[in-house]
């Protein structure tokens, strides 16, 4: 109780987009378009964004995670161009500032396990390991020319000093001097032993060059650099790429570096792309529980449901980590690397995504990532695609941050036809009943409370006609359409219809 003997304030639903997409175009304006259309997002309920690489990629159309320089955020004349594939600094200067006045906080997406675009070869012995068990030598040493030096010429010595050799890195898959791909072993090293060791033995070497993190100079650096960018930035956390794939001992390091030098409430989550809850948690042990995971393992349920008719929805939340560990979840329907022509492409039928937004949307448990290509469309060449849930999306948001609040109760009862109730709190009071099915129309009888006795409740999302009359003790019988979901709530309620001040058209001049 506060000192005014009121329960203290309900906070606000947390909810984090994922800033971008696989296609966005490469013309050095998003840093603009994501400034104009935060206060909308805002407006909405996202109270964080994460941001793609920010930091210069190998070209200038990479999305980052061809990596070239951690302190290049486009700011200096290199690869081919000053600006990053998503703009210049001053650019991204201005976004964090229209963050910070609108409390929104970044996380910036951190590529640590590799670089690309090395400015020169090095010599350098190396054995080959077989690609399928990284543990096996299958060759003699021998000298390659190997992508390792890192000049930085257009950047200097400014806020590093450090350049890269062969001797920073641990592997290659390239040998300059005859063409010849293979996976390279620098001599003498060793794979680290703190990755994932459940595929190809070890799992160290992903792409590119290899950084190597047992090495002074290069931990040094990087622990620089996370202080550095923090500030410069004033991010609040960092999404890891391939965290299966480097240093989990470094990681650690690093991050209670950065919370001594820049303390505050951060926020971490790695990309770990395995459908194996237990690996999951497994990893969040030895990450002294300081660190969130994308609960993968929901994804391709989602994604497995959605292809197969009829399916038992009660059985969603089976080997997730929401349902194992819901504070360390951060529940998504898709992202950067699920999308159609990418390596982790999973089909989830159309249909079922509005579905998998009200379960990751307005359920008590795990951390909500809403993916930017649902929410303003794709805009691969090949395949382009529209906004996801017939541009629901920002309704959905909008419900989350006024209704879905206060107790949860589940009525999953039925293979084909579940739903929920949240009854509201003292101060967010209206309350929300969601019901959803993969089959045909469905009806729940649910209970959400008899202080909304009386009450005259409809579907937000307007999909479902009628109303539904709360009796004297709470019940009301919800429905929804067919293979469709609906989110009922009191007629009366404020409601956004997910125009106002949001913008959904991002690409509009």
């Amino acid at each position: 109780m506060s000192s005014t003997g009121l329960p203290p304030p309900t906070p606000v639903n947390a909810v984090m987009l994922q800033a971008f997409e696989w296609y966005v175009p490469a013309d050095q304006k998003h840093w603009k378009r994501l400034a104009k259309v935060l206060p909308g997002l805002s407006d909405l309920g996202v109270s964080s964004i994460w941001l793609p690489p920010a930091c210069k990629a190998s070209s200038p159309q990479g999305n980052g995670y061809d990596i070239y320089d951690l302190y290049d955020l486009g700011e200096f004349d290199q690869k081919g161009s000053r600006p990053t594939k998503w703009g210049p600094k001053e650019d991204l200067i201005a976004l964090r500032d229209r963050a910070k006045d609108l409390s929104v906080g970044l996380y910036l997406d951190v590529v640590l396990n590799h670089k690309a675009g090395a400015d020169h070869t090095e010599r350098c012995k190396v054995v080959e390991v077989n690609p399928d068990d990284r543990t096996q030598i299958i060759t003699d040493p021998y000298e390659i020319d190997a992508w390792f030096g890192f000049d930085f010429p257009g950047r200097g010595d400014q806020y590093s000093k450090l350049k890269y050799h062969w001797y920073h890195f641990s592997g290659t898959d390239y040998n300059n001097e005859n063409g010849k791909k293979a996976i390279y072993f620098v001599d003498g090293k060793n794979w680290s032993s703190s990755v994932d060791t459940t595929e190809k033995g070890n799992f160290d070497y992903l792409m590119f060059a290899d950084v190597d993190f047992s090495h002074p100079e290069v931990q040094e650096d990087v622990k620089n650099w996370g202080v550095w960018i923090t500030r410069e930035l004033n991010l609040s956390g960092m999404r890891f790429d391939a965290a299966r794939h480097f240093s989990e001992n470094f990681l650690r390091e690093f991050i209670h570096h950065l919370d001594e030098q820049v303390p505050r409430n951060w926020f971490f989550v790695g990309e770990w792309w395995q459908d194996s809850e237990e690996n999951m948690q497994k990893y969040l042990d030895m990450m002294d529980h300081k660190f969130s995971l994308f609960d993968t393992p929901l994804f391709y349920n989602f994604c497995e449901t959605s292809v197969n008719v009829k399916s038992d929805l009660r059985q969603l939340f089976d080997k997730t980590l929401v349902r194992s560990n819901p504070i360390e979840a951060v529940t998504v329907v898709g992202n950067h690397d699920t999308q159609f022509g990418q390596a982790s492409y999973m089909k989830m039928e159309g249909w079922f995504k509005p579905l998998a937004y009200a379960i990751i949307l307005f359920r008590i448990d795990g951390y909500p990532c809403v993916f930017y290509g649902d929410l303003f469309g794709i805009k691969n060449p090949d395949n382009e695609e529209p906004p996801a849930c017939d541009g629901k999306i920002p309704v959905m948001l909008a419900a989350r941050k006024f209704y879905s609040y206060g107790e949860q109760n589940d009525y999953w009862d039925e293979p084909n036809c579940v739903g929920w109730v949240r009854k509201g709190t003292h101060d967010k009071s209206y309350g929300l009943a969601v019901v959803m099915s993969n089959a045909d129309a469905g009806t729940k009888r649910m209970n959400v409370g008899s202080e909304h006795a009386g009450e005259v409740w409809t579907d937000v999302l307007g999909w479902e006609q009628g109303q539904v009359v709360i009796d004297d003790e709470g019940w009301g019988n919800f429905t929804c359409p067919g293979v469709s979901c609906a989110i009922w709530v009191n007629k009366d309620a404020p409601r956004r219809d997910g125009l106002g001040d949001f913008d959904a058209d991002i690409y509009k001049e």
